[in-house]
């Protein structure tokens, strides 16, 4: 029984927690044809499900570190800008040059991602390898089979861009209130949820600035006019 609910705690926590990986799978691989969409998506996924393994068996003691969750929250800002200013450029990118971008894209957004899921899935298993195990193969599906889902999604809704890149801010805001060190001094004097709304509509605010200034510069100078 207490193997059942540990694996059932371990499939909640999958759940809630890889989906914000499917989306930076998503965002990274939307570009690419779809034969190339599904080579980044297994390669990304397959490094980054093989670096969570390493993460979970030290997930303790890594965010024990001071400061880690804060640097990697900063990071996840910069990838949630980074995806949601690029989204209007697909044509222009290279191939293949893109594909091995969105891996690499993928393997690190998931170690930074991935910090709150590896903690949590080793916290529920206690010292117990098989629901440890059993626990990582539970979010290759998820983690695979979702992105691809998300990835017809967008193509279909542009909007849901702005939803995942959101989600991903929204998640450096809460990785910046759970650092050890950084963290009690913000949740000590503002509520929890201060942050990571801060960080979030500044993303998006952002990148919606940049897309629409990129629109009226298109339009000013279309392409094939002029000599250049």
């Amino acid at each position: 029984m207490e193997f059942l609910i540990a694996l059932s705690k371990i499939m909640m926590v999958n759940i809630v927690l890889s989906g914000d990986n499917a989306v930076v799978i998503a965002m990274a691989s939307r570009c690419l044809p779809a034969k190339q969409q599904k080579m980044a998506i297994l390669w990304g996924s397959g490094g980054a499900i093989g670096l969570r393994i390493i993460l979970t068996i030290v997930a303790v003691v890594l965010l024990q570190i001071p400061y880690l969750q804060f640097a990697g929250g900063i990071l996840l800002i910069w990838i949630a800008a980074k995806l949601l200013i690029e989204d209007n450029h697909c044509d222009n990118i290279n191939a293949s040059d893109s594909m091995w971008a969105a891996v690499k894209t993928i393997i690190i957004a998931d170690i930074v991602m991935s910090l709150d899921n590896t903690l949590a899935i080793a916290a529920i298993a206690n010292g117990d390898y098989l629901v440890l195990g059993i626990g990582l193969a539970m979010s290759i599906p998820l983690i695979i089979f979702g992105s691809q889902i998300l990835v017809a999604i967008m193509n279909r809704y542009p909007i849901i861009v702005y939803i995942g890149a959101a989600l991903i801010a929204w998640t450096a805001g809460e990785m910046v209130n759970a650092d050890p060190k950084i963290g009690h001094y913000v949740v000590d004097y503002v509520p929890h949820w201060i942050v990571p709304t801060v960080i979030t509509v500044a993303v998006v605010a952002y990148g919606y600035w940049t897309q629409q200034k990129r629109k009226q510069e298109r339009a000013a100078h279309p392409k094939g006019e002029g000599g250049n």
